[in-house]
């Protein structure tokens, strides 16, 4: 955590103010005075967003993408006008307590770790384990536990898993049992990405095994 850069953008004394605080010596501030850059990637991720927002630039906020980073809003006003978006993101009415903002910090950087940690880049696809869900672009699909579990087994190697391999990992079976569990749940799972994605090539097979 203490490797996180805090991006400041809107207000230069905030952003120093904050630097000078104890309470928040773990992280590193960084004052922007072009809100493309302080939105913009970069290599290194470990990186919160923090956006002041009044009369004056709120203009600035209108039609931006969707960002990968967390993101806390401070403002005067209870209502926040902005097209920012993000999976993780939060607000802050000033005046506050510097304390507030801490706990604002902290939660936001868990809440980004655990998101990081649930999403799982497959081919084209993302999975996310929390949601339950396989994504691409701007469509997902819920899917079942043990679906979202096979999926995971293809992201994990490199090279086509076997149907034995299969049944002991996701469905804790003998790999003598005879069974044609894993068959049923892949045409199923063909058909319901074909269904929703158009893509019907999903989850090939050979005679080493399934891929992706």
């Amino acid at each position: 955590m203490s490797n996180i850069t805090i991006s400041v953008f809107g207000s230069k004394i905030v952003s120093e103010a904050l630097s000078e605080i104890n309470l928040l010596s773990k992280f590193k501030f960084k004052n922007y005075l072009d809100l493309d850059l302080c939105l913009a990637d970069e290599e290194n991720d470990q990186k919160l967003i923090v956006l002041f927002l009044n009369n004056k630039n709120k203009y600035l906020f209108s039609n931006r993408k969707k960002t990968i980073f967390p993101i806390l809003f401070l403002s005067e006003s209870k209502n926040i006008n902005h097209s920012i978006s993000s999976e993780v993101l939060d607000k802050l009415i000033i005046p506050f307590k510097i304390r507030e903002f801490q706990k604002k910090i902290i939660s936001l950087i868990s809440k980004n770790e655990f998101m990081k940690n649930s999403l799982i880049k497959l081919g084209s696809y993302i999975i996310d384990k929390n949601e339950r869900k396989i994504k691409k672009d701007n469509s997902s699909l819920k899917l079942s536990e043990k679906e979202i579990n096979f999926l995971v087994l293809f992201s994990q190697y490199n090279e086509p898993i076997t149907k034995n391999f299969v049944l002991e990992t996701v469905w804790k079976y003998s790999s003598e049992t005879e069974t044609h569990t894993v068959e049923t749940h892949i045409h199923r799972l063909r058909k319901k990405i074909l269904e929703k994605f158009n893509d019907s090539s999903f989850i090939k097979n050979n005679n080493k095994g399934y891929y992706i």
